[in-house]
């Protein structure tokens, strides 16, 4: 399932959370976590269970947002996971792998074992990245620079440069995991030609989708991460030559003109997995 859009939903606002998955959005995640003052914890628990227990929606990926393990994630799940389960969890401010397995292990013990989306937010979590994508329940990295700013006592920028070796760094430890990179926010949620550009910028580090915080977010970011027709039929052509070369024993080929050797094959077989995981014709 692609998770081109990652749109988080406040956790006490059930009227908002049944009409996340009808935004377009890859994934919804019901938070519990920031958006959700402490006086407010309770409700918000039970409502994110009443929305899953009657929500359909079989195309989304729905996930919830617990607070971190030992501190609130056990009280999170015991009224979460009462009766239903969301298809992925979502656990912020991880700052080592045990704090991943220590989610999973207190799902375990509720009979639940869902894939986690893992939130590297602060300075130790970038430093551990590498191990935490590593880590078996994790089935994403999930950046997030305004906390890491925060952590570090960095001043944000319109450019993104106090943050950019973070972003770069979990693309590449997501890589090497084989897990998902999914990008930060983009907290200006009026302000679309900004968002494109941002989005666009995070595809091309090698992102596989990105936050949203506002339902005005998601068509940009799906339209990003979503290979256009021109390269698709690229994709196409080189993949078939490809197969054509592989037969010959040729490593290096023409297509249109253009050189094709193992590196270019590769970044045609993402544009295809793009392609297919936006449920468009590739074949």
């Amino acid at each position: 399932m692609a998770r081109r859009s990652v749109l988080f939903s406040p956790g006490d606002r059930p009227e908002l959370m049944r009409k996340a998955p009808t935004t377009g959005a890859d994934v919804v995640v019901f938070d519990l976590e920031d958006a959700v003052t402490p006086a407010r914890k309770a409700d918000a628990r039970t409502a994110v269970r009443d929305v899953l227990a009657d929500l359909d929606a079989p195309d989304v990926e729905v996930c919830v947002r617990v607070s971190p393990a030992g501190r609130g994630a056990a009280a999170d799940l015991d009224v979460v996971l009462d009766g239903v389960q969301p298809d992925a969890l979502v656990v912020p401010k991880v700052e080592d792998a045990d704090d991943v397995r220590d989610l999973a292990d207190l799902a375990a013990e509720r009979d639940v074992d869902r894939p986690v989306l893992a939130l590297v937010e602060t300075a130790a979590g970038i430093l551990h990245a590498e191990d935490i994508a590593a880590a078996a329940p994790t089935d994403a990295l999930v950046f997030g620079a305004e906390d890491l700013a925060a952590d570090i006592g960095a001043t944000r920028s319109e450019e993104g440069m106090e943050v950019l070796h973070a972003r770069e760094h979990v693309v590449l430890a997501a890589s090497a995991a084989d897990v998902d990179a999914i990008d930060t926010v983009y907290t200006d949620f009026e302000d679309t030609e900004g968002l494109r550009s941002e989005t666009a910028f995070a595809r091309d580090l090698g992102y596989d989708g990105k936050l949203a915080i506002h339902p005005a977010q998601v068509a940009s970011i799906n339209e990003a991460f979503t290979p256009d027709p021109e390269r698709i039929e690229w994709a196409r052509r080189v993949l078939d030559a490809y197969e054509e070369a592989e037969t010959d024993g040729k490593a290096v080929f023409a297509v249109d003109g253009e050189m094709i050797d193992a590196p270019l094959v590769a970044q045609a077989e993402r544009i295809r997995e793009r392609a297919r995981a936006a449920g468009l014709d590739v074949d």
